[in-house]
C-alpha cells in the first residue's frame, strides 16, 4: 500500500467513529426535545417552578431534624442520617438528612387503599394513567425549585403507595 491509500482498518474505524458520534448527537438532540415535552405535560398547572405537593404532614425539604421531630413526634428509629416514623398500621415515613441534619428526602408509604392515601391527581394536579394491573408511576423534576417528586402505587387489592420528595443534589 502506498501512503496515500487508506487501509481498510482505518476506514472501517473511521466509519464506526462517525456512526458513534452521529448517534450520540441524535440521542442528545432527541433527549432534550423529549425532556422539554415531558416537562410541559407533567405540569398541568403551568407552574414550572414547583409542584403541588410541597410537604408531608407539615415537613418540608430543608427543615432541621429538630423541626421534623417537633412536627411528627418521636420516630420509631432515629439517627443523624434518617428517621423512621410509624403513624399507624398503614402509614409510615422515612426522613433523610444531609450532613448538616437538614431534610433532603421525604418518603411516605401507605399500605392500603382508602381516603387517607393521596392520589396521583392530588400529588400532581392531574390524572396519571394507570397500567393494566392498576399500578401507577410518575416522577417529575422541578429544577428551579431544586427537587423531584415521585408517586408509585402497586397494583392489586391492597396496594402500596409511596410518595417521595427529594432534593436535587
Amino acid at each position: 500500500m502506498t501512503p496515500l491509500t487508506k487501509s481498510p482498518i482505518r476506514s472501517a474505524g473511521s466509519i464506526v467513529f462517525r456512526l458513534i458520534v452521529g448517534t450520540a448527537g441524535l440521542l442528545i438532540a432527541f433527549s432534550s426535545v423529549s425532556a422539554q415535552t415531558v416537562k410541559k405535560v407533567a405540569l398541568p398547572s403551568g407552574d414550572e417552578d414547583s409542584g403541588l405537593f410541597h410537604d408531608y404532614r407539615g415537613v418540608q425539604l430543608g427543615m432541621t431534624a429538630e423541626e421534623v421531630r417537633k412536627k411528627l413526634g418521636d420516630p420509631k428509629d432515629k439517627s443523624d442520617e434518617q428517621d423512621f416514623f410509624i403513624f399507624n398500621e398503614t402509614e409510615t415515613a422515612q426522613i433523610v438528612y444531609d450532613k448538616t441534619r437538614k431534610v433532603v428526602t421525604i418518603s411516605a408509604d401507605f399500605l392500603t387503599a382508602g381516603e387517607k392515601v393521596p392520589t396521583a391527581k392530588q400529588v400532581f394536579g392531574g390524572d396519571v394513567e394507570s397500567k393494566a394491573d392498576g399500578s401507577v408511576y410518575k416522577m417529575v423534576r422541578f429544577p428551579k425549585a431544586g427537587y423531584w417528586l415521585s408517586y408509585n402505587r402497586t397494583g392489586g387489592n391492597s396496594p402500596l403507595t409511596t410518595v417521595t420528595l427529594q432534593k436535587i443534589q
